[in-house]
């Protein structure tokens, strides 16, 4: 019989959450005491919200007035409002081109995350179409439909129409960007350096205002175009000054001796940069890009300034009218999810690829 020592069976889930709560909540007499009115706390908050969200709400109400009663929420007005914040001022029978719209477009934010499409032309080419599909159903005019003009565009579907472009136009854009500065001529490392450096030094909002109300004032008629796409250029430009210093710092953690290896074995400048050094700076940027495009998303919000009726001015006017009016905190509820859904999982994805990363990192050493 061995005397050896059986092994350790290794902690179950409740296990592991009791001895991390007993180490770092209550280690002391007075720690566990400010544990315990922490906590009491947090449940007494989690059930003033379960109470006004779930349990004292209406959800289902003819009208506005059968709502007063309710000691909650009344859920009604999204049940009412719905079409109205997800569509904004798209016609109402053609809602089915705007639904099938947004799902090509969160079809292709979540093929994006997969490691399959993970190069650059598989990325580039998922994501023109993608946009191509989300263009020709809402425009319509191009495949024969009904044509609806972008100054009826609205709610949701607007929302992903601008990230989407922003993120098609402005990663191309900041890839073009860090490779001008990284050039050797100086007249162009300089010259773009100096503007990365000074569009990042203004506010989002100066640069859009600037493409929508400044940039029509200056240019001849003729030059205009349309407002939609002048915000889109401009944020787009905005997106790529950041996104050309995540891309930046991706080429400086590849050594240079790879380079030169490429060189020593005949490879052109472009075929090195293709085969050797932009998909490991893709790889290694990746985290930084999924934050990148987790803050255009939420910076949409601001284009509601300059005119523009997205989902958050979509959600004004669904609670705007007299019958609606006092139940604002419901829809701005209902929009703070959307946002929420799409923020948390990229954030979550982003931080998945982070610890992949690391993963990858160690196995390579």
């Amino acid at each position: 019989m061995s005397n050896r020592a059986a092994a350790p069976h290794p902690p179950t889930f409740l296990e592991a959450i009791a001895h991390t709560l007993k180490v770092r909540a209550f280690p002391t007499p007075g720690a566990s005491a400010i544990s315990v009115l922490f906590f009491g706390l947090l449940l007494y908050l989690v059930y003033l919200a379960l109470d006004w969200a779930v349990f004292g709400a209406v959800w289902a109400a003819d009208a506005a007035d059968q709502c007063p009663q309710a000691e909650g929420a009344c859920w009604s007005v999204v049940a009412a409002r719905h079409r109205l914040i997800l569509f904004g001022l798209y016609p109402y029978d053609l809602h089915w081109r705007s639904t099938l719209a947004c799902i090509a477009i969160v079809a292709t934010v979540v093929l994006s995350c997969l490691p399959l499409f993970w190069s650059i032309k598989r990325l580039s080419r998922l994501w023109i179409a993608g946009f191509a599909v989300y263009y020709l159903l809402m425009e319509g005019s191009p495949i024969g439909l009904q044509q609806v003009t972008t100054d009826q565009w609205g709610g949701l579907s607007l929302t992903l129409f601008l990230f989407s472009s922003v993120v098609l136009l402005g990663m191309p854009m900041g890839l073009a960007l860090t490779l001008m500065r990284r050039s050797k001529l100086p007249v162009i490392s300089v010259g773009v350096s100096i503007l990365i450096d000074f569009i990042r030094s203004l506010p989002l909002l100066t640069t859009l205002f600037t493409a929508a109300v400044v940039v029509p004032i200056l240019l001849p008629e003729w030059l205009h175009g349309d407002k939609i796409w002048r915000v889109v250029i401009a944020f787009a430009l905005f997106f790529a000054c950041y996104q050309a210093e995540v891309f930046r710092g991706g080429f400086q953690a590849i050594p240079r001796g790879q380079f030169e290896a490429g060189m020593a074995l005949g490879l052109s400048y472009w075929r090195i940069l293709g085969t050797i050094i932009l998909p490991q700076v893709f790889r290694i940027s990746l985290p930084g890009t999924i934050n990148m495009v987790v803050v255009t998303f939420k910076e949409t919000a601001i284009v509601i300034i300059i005119g523009f009726f997205d989902i958050l001015a979509s959600a004004n006017a669904a609670f705007g009218t007299g019958e609606w009016a006092p139940y604002f905190i419901e829809v701005y509820a209902f929009v703070g999810l959307i946002y929420w859904t799409f923020i948390f999982s990229l954030s979550q994805y982003g931080e998945y690829l982070k610890r992949r990363m690391t993963v990858v990192g160690h196995n390579t050493r």
